[in-house]
């Protein structure tokens, strides 16, 4: 099976990914894809007089199984005499301190065991093993949560590790489909190991690649895999072209006050626009989101509060930035100073049909539903319902922070909650301790004893509700009086 080595061989050096004489570290996590990227790197180092050295990490989430791996990749590379570093991480530990899931904490602590391991053997580049099918299960999870095409891209060849912009990591193994790997781990009697978990339909990308792809190639276009990545491909390098159009508009015009004029933005084609906003939100640390962008764009000289990826990564209590984008298209960030109140708070994340969580001394559950026929909720004290798909998967339960805003049912537009509590006669004293429920942007939708928000409220047009309960403590709840005023008011607008 030479092919894939002269395929491997002629890939790297057309796209420039590896020098020759130089050190790679090789990350090896036991599975198909990565064993053959050893060995066939490997085969190919002599030539080009490459320093090979094996990672591998433990992610010590399947017991025997993952010590079975480790174990794998070790006789793997003292077979090849390749020096071997690894190291083991509790990932449910670092989920839960984190506040993080499963995967997205073994995908952190993943890149920073490669990242510290490449920087502190002088180390530029790591080969990964991502493959075609890799490519093209990235490309389907990326098109249902939809993004633009530098996300429908997928990944590159080459580009920055996100522990250490020093360290490059490359994936020559791209343009290799899993059933060359497996041809070639067969013909070469190459040991794998392969993870149990990569067969459960619970995770979305293995329904991806055991039910939807097997679909559309069977009824609809066998050759599925090469259509993707030739749509991929042209993505990719059309989302380049829009990119530096936009990094050489905001270069030249964006931070210059006194050479931009309003209409020079507005002249430019909406595709640049939405990056030149994005690429100042990816340099200030900010999760680009089409909505937010949209926002930006469409409504210049208005504030919107969010959360600062930068800022959480450095144990920020109020991870929180005040962003805005002028007529001109010039960016605005205001890091807000964090209050004297109660900076608890708690992500939560929608998974399945019902739930229980327990948060400021309260019990709060939840309950997602079909609606079928719209009908207006009963008023119930400690009860609201909510549009599921407004609201969104994940949320944020904290306390009132000063500079919160709010659009209540029936009201036009966002007020300051502040301005509300003091309208409802809520005590100053109390009004920290007052859960509120914020979507994954920032955005309130529910604040403890008060109207629900007016954007997520039912419609005819819902198709999923939440059914949200909480009980109070003794020392939480409002005076009668007010409660009473507020289903009185609440019940006018619904019926209006």
């Amino acid at each position: 099976m030479t092919n894939l080595l002269e395929q491997l061989d002629e890939t790297i050096r057309a796209r420039g990914l590896f020098r020759r004489r130089q050190k790679i570290l090789v990350a090896v996590s036991g599975g198909v894809d990565s064993m053959v990227l050893l060995h066939a790197l490997n085969a190919l180092a002599k030539k080009n007089h490459w320093r090979l050295t094996v990672a591998h990490l433990n992610h010590q989430l399947r017991g025997r199984s993952s010590d079975a791996d480790e174990r794998l990749v070790a006789r793997a590379a003292k077979s090849l005499g390749l020096p071997l570093e690894t190291t083991r991480v509790d990932v449910k530990q670092l989920a839960r301190t984190g506040r993080l899931s499963l995967e997205m904490a073994a995908r952190k602590a993943r890149h920073e065991f490669l990242a510290q391991t490449a920087a502190r053997l002088k180390i530029s580049q790591i080969a990964l093993a991502h493959h075609a099918d890799d490519q093209v299960e990235l490309f389907f999870l990326r098109l249902f949560r939809g993004a633009g095409s530098e996300g429908l891209a997928g990944m590159k060849w080459s580009g920055a590790s996100p522990a250490d912009r020093n360290i490059q990591l490359v994936r020559p193994l791209l343009e290799v489909t899993k059933e060359s790997l497996h041809a070639y781990a067969a013909a070469q009697n190459i040991p794998f190991r392969e993870d149990a978990s990569n067969a459960s339909l619970d995770i979305q990308r293995n329904r991806i690649r055991h039910e939807l792809l097997p679909l559309l190639i069977r009824n609809y276009q066998p050759a599925l895999r090469h259509t993707i990545l030739r749509a991929m491909e042209i993505l990719k390098e059309e989302s380049e072209v829009v990119s530096r159009i936009a990094e050489d508009w905001l270069d030249s015009h964006g931070q210059d006050a006194r050479a931009t004029k309003k209409t020079d933005f507005a002249k430019l084609p909406v595709a640049v626009q939405r990056r030149c906003i994005q690429v100042q939100l990816l340099r200030q640390g900010i999760p680009v989101d089409f909505k937010l962008v949209e926002r930006l764009r469409l409504r210049p000289a208005q504030s919107f509060t969010i959360m600062s990826e930068s800022a959480r990564a450095s144990g920020a209590e109020l991870p929180l930035v005040t962003v805005q984008c002028d007529s001109a298209g010039r960016f605005h960030l205001e890091e807000n100073s964090a209050v004297a109140s109660n900076a608890e708070r708690m992500p939560v994340q929608f998974t399945g049909d019902a739930g229980t969580v327990l948060f400021g001394g309260k019990n709060i559950q939840w309950k997602i539903l079909r609606q079928k026929g719209f009908r207006i909720p009963q008023l119930q004290h400690g009860k609201e319902t909510f549009d599921a798909d407004k609201v969104g998967k994940s949320i944020v339960l904290r306390h009132w922070e000063a500079g919160d805003r709010f659009q209540p049912i029936g009201m036009a537009r966002p007020v300051k909650l502040q301005d509300l509590f003091t309208n409802q006669k809520i005590p100053r004293a109390r009004r920290h301790d007052l859960i509120v429920a914020t979507t994954s942007e920032n955005e309130l939708f529910w604040v403890e004893g008060l109207r629900i928000g007016e954007r997520f409220k039912l419609t005819p047009q819902t198709k999923r509700q939440i059914i949200w309960q909480w009980s109070l403590g003794k020392n939480t709840r409002l005076r009668v009086s007010t409660h009473h005023v507020r289903l009185a008011q609440l019940k006018n607008v619904r019926r209006k």
